[in-house]
């Protein structure tokens, strides 16, 4: 097996990368921030509509966050700068997620989703109230 060792970690480095902690937190942060492209693309094409579910900016903010903490581990000045102001609208865009999933109203005749400012369901014609 040592043969399968040198492929993989020669001089002890996994893939030719050494590897330790503050490694681990900057490639997950990659992984993460590079699967949100993933997860919106999915919601689209499940919708057959542009949509950016709650999910990406959940792993916007968190890949974010782990990049730059990498980035002020290696005291890397592109890489914290890039990194230092990204949460504003990651957060921003969950409050608007969270306030207007808040304000969608549900019919109580036929259980449909309602428009926030609906006068009667679009399903069944029953008046909305609030």
């Amino acid at each position: 097996m040592d043969w399968l060792t040198n492929i993989f970690m020669p001089g002890g480095k996994l893939l030719g990368i050494e590897w330790h902690a503050w490694k681990v937190v900057g490639w997950m942060g990659n992984i993460l921030f590079t699967s949100r492209f993933i997860v919106q693309w999915w919601a689209t094409e499940k919708h057959k509509r542009v949509v950016i579910p709650n999910a990406f900016w959940w792993l916007s903010l968190s890949g974010s966050g782990c990049l730059l903490a990498y980035g002020i581990y290696r005291r890397d000045s592109v890489f914290i700068f890039a990194y230092l102001f990204t949460w504003i609208p990651y957060i921003r865009n969950l409050m608007i997620g969270h306030h207007a999933a808040k304000a969608i109203h549900t019919c109580r005749s036929c259980q449909t989703e309602c428009a926030p400012k609906a006068k009667f369901c679009q399903e069944c014609g029953t008046k909305i109230e609030a």
